[in-house]
């Protein structure tokens, strides 16, 4: 009887085992692909963060970066990656070739609050309540388009270097982004 006890308790101990191996590498394997439904944070987007070279988010993302349009400036100074293939609409500054900044260009991707394109200016300002800074927008500023910057300004100290700006026409999100300070304030991204 104990010699059939013990094997049914090591066969448990197996299944739990394999169950547990199983259920950690789903979660490790969904948290380094990067998608549409990825979100963006003040410093990154899933698995890829400011501060990383490019080589780095791509192992990290598991994903083919390519060169995406010109690079304004001195190329090694400031350019732009984006995914090879999927998911369109995510773009990546490099500045000193580095991740400087998410673009974001599409209206699946959200902030980790759920603020995206399409959102009013007063859903993006009661997602993020105090924390809002308005500016006009350089461009669509005046009537009728009456743009905005919305821009998130972290309370933590830790995250002080860091912002997500919505730009907005009409009352709407029309894109937005987020990184690092200064780039993140780039209007003409690296022109």
């Amino acid at each position: 009887m104990s010699k059939l006890n013990s094997s049914t308790k090591f066969v448990t101990m197996l299944i739990g085992t394999i169950v547990i191996f199983a259920v950690w590498v789903t979660s490790v394997s969904a948290q380094v692909q990067l998608t549409e439904r990825s979100k963006l944070a003040i410093n990154g987007i899933g698995p890829i963060r400011v501060g990383m070279t490019v080589d780095e988010a791509s192992r990290s993302a598991g994903i083919k970066f390519i060169k995406s349009g010109s690079g304004g400036m001195d190329e090694y100074q400031c350019s732009y990656v984006r995914p090879q293939g999927a998911p369109k609409g995510i773009s990546f500054m490099v500045a000193k070739d580095r991740i400087a900044r998410v673009d974001i260009n599409n209206d699946r991707t959200t902030t980790i609050a759920g603020a995206k394109i399409g959102n009013t200016q007063e859903q993006i300002i009661s997602l993020y309540p105090g924390q809002i800074k308005i500016t006009p927008h350089p461009y669509v500023g005046g009537p009728p388009q009456n743009g905005k910057y919305l821009t998130f300004v972290p309370k933590d100290a830790a995250d002080k270097n860091y912002r997500i700006i919505f730009e907005t026409s009409k009352n709407r999100v029309t894109r937005f982004r987020s990184g690092r300070l200064p780039e993140v304030e780039y209007i003409e991204a690296c022109s």
